[in-house]
This record gives structure tokens, sequence and C-alpha cells, in this order.
């Protein structure tokens, strides 16, 4: 049966640490939406605010340094003029109606940890679809949203839960390979001072995703397929 997925990736914004202009990964969005399509679902890419959204640079396989340059899923969405169209004007969260979708998807890039982070509408649409029993998933540093998204009774969203994201050990390998400091914070140290939570990562860049009932996340570019598989696991079980 045909499902409604809603992949919510950041509007562009300027990095405080680097200056670099920030948005979605590349790989989290296009190898995830071919996961989902490839299932037979629909799929909405919105972002918190509506409009035009910009990858990352580093995760671009056209880009001149060359990070990214075997990542040929996403040079292959680069070079669909109809996928292309999907990202030049977003919807926004306050024009979607939740009940619409069956799972919302939370793709991550440098974007979210900027225009994310602390974004009450974002917080609200993730707590949402958890709070109805919908599939819920992030990827990468999109996770950071669970590291402040509350549930009505005032409880983070991961109390109780088995989650995962962007891992200390990828954030030092990311800063070595540029030279520099990259984030304004590291999810996984964030992670740890929650009580009551279980936070778990997996080989530095290796394919780690977990589900824990209707929560379902994945630990960086890597995983974007294995996150999505398990949504579609999720959705059909």
């Amino acid at each position: 049966m045909t499902k409604h997925i809603l992949m919510l990736a950041s509007n562009p914004a300027v990095s405080p640490v680097t200056g670099w202009p920030i948005g979605f990964w590349w790989a989290e969005l296009s190898h995830a939406y071919d996961v989902f399509k490839d299932a037979g679902h629909d799929v909405t890419i919105v972002s918190p605010d509506g409009g035009e959204i910009l990858a990352d640079g580093y995760s671009d396989p056209e880009d001149d340094s060359g990070y990214s340059v075997e990542d040929t899923i996403s040079l292959a969405f680069k070079q669909d003029p109809a996928k292309m169209a999907l990202l030049q004007n977003t919807p926004a969260l306050a024009d979607l109606n939740t009940a619409d979708f069956d799972a919302i998807f939370v793709v991550g890039g440098q974007g979210p940890m900027v225009t994310m982070i602390d974004d009450a509408k974002t917080h609200k649409a993730v707590a949402d679809f958890y709070e109805a029993g919908k599939v819920t998933a992030a990827v990468c540093h999109g996770t950071c949203v669970l590291l402040k998204t509350k549930l009505s009774n005032g409880d983070l969203l991961v109390k109780g839960k088995r989650w995962t994201g962007f891992a200390n050990s990828e954030e030092e390998y990311a800063e070595n390979a540029v030279g520099m400091k990259i984030q304004p914070f590291w999810i996984e140290t964030e992670a740890r001072k929650i009580a009551d939570t279980s936070f778990e990562v997996g080989g530095p860049l290796e394919e780690f995703a977990i589900r824990d009932g209707t929560l379902i996340t994945g630990q960086q570019q890597v995983s974007a397929a294995a996150a999505a598989r398990e949504v579609n696991a999720a959705l059909g079980s």
C-alpha cells in the first residue's frame, strides 16, 4: 500500500562557526528518496520555512573538493530536472497538515545544527508525528532535533528510547579533513548528557541505523538508505 512520506530538509543558512553557506546533505536526501520511491511511496520534500533548499558543498558530487565524488546516486538526482524541481519551491511546515502523511524523515546536513536545533515548529512537527503513532525518523545531523523535541507531557521524545546520530569520532574525522572546527556543538556529546535515554553509535562512517518502535534514526550519510529501509519496514508492519 502506498504511504505518504514527508521529507524535512533544512532551509539555507550560514554557519556561525565556519562562515560557509550550509543546508542539507545530498546523500541523506537522494539515497533515502530513492528507497522510498522504489517501495512505491509518495514523497513530499519540505523545509521549515519553505522555498528553495540548497545542499552543503562537501556533499555535492560535483564539488571541486571531490569529497563526495563517488556519490553517483546524488549525481543522478541532480541530473534529473523533475527531481531538482522538488527542491526549488518547497512547501513550508506551516502550510501542511501532518495528518496527510504517514511518516516524517528529517534529512541531515550542516543546516539543521543551525536552522532546526531551536526551531519550535520543527520540534512540534516531529512530536506531532510521534504522538500520533506515526513513523518518525531522522538521520545524521538531522537527529539534533531529538536533543530538544518534547512531547505534550513535557518529556523529551527520546526518553526511554534507543537512538543514534552523528558520532564524535565522525566530527573529529570531518574537522581533521578540513583543518578547522565545523559544528557549534556535537550531537553525541549533548545526547550523553540526557538522562533516561540510550544514544548508541556504530563504527565511524559505517552503516548504522536503529529502530525503536516508531522512532528510527541513522548515524550519518552512509546510513541514510538503511534508515529509509527501516522506515519502509515500519510502514509495512
